[in-house]
């Protein structure tokens, strides 16, 4: 949109951008509970639980700092009307895939709790980055951010 006026968003566009930075805000203080609290980030955790959270690379905590944190400032960015809300956007999709997709190829924890109890919230959270890039792209296709 070189070049071109923005157009003022509806105001369905700025509901739609508050809910997404207050879910980001959420990811953001799971991710700190984690950080501090570690296996029992999430209320009391079993054996399991923290044998499994003993077990994960260095690296796991801070790709899930990056997803929470990029998704987190991408939702800021959008609220500024700044075009760069899909990249941070996008980076955060990768980092939620990472971290997952490391979660779930390399433990048992499917086989351990279930895939009824272990797959619905990080389907939702995919689902969500998927859904705020689709937004920015969106709202950058409508001159409301660029």
């Amino acid at each position: 949109m070189i070049g071109s006026i923005r157009q003022a968003p509806r105001t369905w566009f700025w509901v739609v951008a508050i809910v997404l930075l207050l879910w980001g805000a959420m990811g953001c203080y799971a991710c700190f509970q984690q950080f501090r609290l570690g296996a029992e980030a999430m209320g009391p955790a079993s054996d399991y639980d923290r044998a499994l959270y003993a077990s994960l690379p260095a690296w796991y905590n801070w790709i899930y700092a990056v997803a929470v944190g990029a998704g987190f400032l991408g939702s800021v960015a959008l609220l500024l009307r700044s075009g760069a809300a899909r990249t941070l956007y996008l980076i955060s999709l990768i980092a939620v895939l990472i971290q997952f997709g490391w979660l779930f190829a390399t433990s048992d924890i499917v086989a351990a709790k279930g895939a009824g109890v272990v797959l619905p919230f990080p389907i939702f959270i995919a689902c969500v980055a998927v859904f705020q890039i689709w937004f920015a792209g969106m709202a950058s296709r409508r001159g409301w951010i660029g």
